[in-house]
């Protein structure tokens, strides 16, 4: 009889215990979760695209974790807005320091403005190649190829083919902003500055070297005040 009773207590001793544990465990737990520090962060509400001019309406503040969050993260709307997107920023994607640039950046740095998987590369024009160098940054241009090619006499005839469609232009000689943004007067120039895929920047060249280039404008596409980025039609 008195072995049953130890048991007894020892099955209620053990039942009790195991209750305080997991009691004790989850206390712990939640302790856990409350003390997990959170940190405003600048993330985008929307699709933000490269070369953008970044606005306060394409973004917003989230809390996360501060262990989850990255040293070059923005944490205020201020340190964002107006600066231009130097990739493209996915919806809900953290907005970080070393994506972004100033305009007065891509006033100076080409390479800030090359997209990725492009090159840029520069030809030489004249006045005719370059239409009266009325070419402007952010212009689209057609690019034609002329090369002489002898016929059944041996005479000279020259042979024009579309070599490149629809090509933009990153600079003309040094210059790399639109008008809009320099309000810089007409200056002459004898380079052109396109970004191109890498065979593309290969046939250009190549063409440059074998005959004469000329540029076809396209018509100008609409532009967002202040950036480099074509607007809805």
């Amino acid at each position: 009889m008195k072995s049953k009773m130890i048991l007894l207590l020892s099955l209620v001793m053990g039942m009790i215990t195991t209750f305080l544990f997991f009691q004790y465990t989850k206390q712990m737990n939640t302790q856990k979760v409350s003390t997990v520090e959170m940190v405003d962060v600048v993330v985008a509400k929307e699709k933000i695209d490269k070369n953008e001019k970044i606005s306060v309406e394409k973004l917003e503040v989230v809390k996360k974790p501060a262990k989850d969050v990255l040293p070059q993260t923005i944490k205020s709307l201020s340190e964002a807005e107006g600066k231009l997107a130097m990739a493209m920023i996915e919806k809900g994607e953290p907005i970080l320091s070393h994506r972004l640039g100033s305009e007065k950046e891509e006033g100076v740095y080409v390479s800030r403005k090359v997209m990725e998987g492009y090159r840029a590369v520069t030809v030489g024009v004249n006045i005719n190649q370059s239409v009266s160098n009325l070419i402007e940054p952010e212009d689209e241009v057609d690019v034609v190829f002329t090369k002489a090619v002898k016929d059944a006499t041996n005479q000279p005839i020259p042979q024009s083919v579309i070599l490149l469609e629809k090509a933009r232009v990153l600079a003309v000689g040094r210059k790399m902003q639109t008008p809009e943004q320099t309000k810089e007067p007409y200056t002459e120039y004898s380079s052109v500055t396109l970004e191109l895929k890498p065979e593309d920047a290969l046939k250009l060249v190549n063409a440059s070297e074998e005959g004469k280039i000329h540029f076809i404008l396209n018509k100008r596409p609409l532009m967002d005040e202040g950036t480099n980025t074509k607007a809805n039609q």
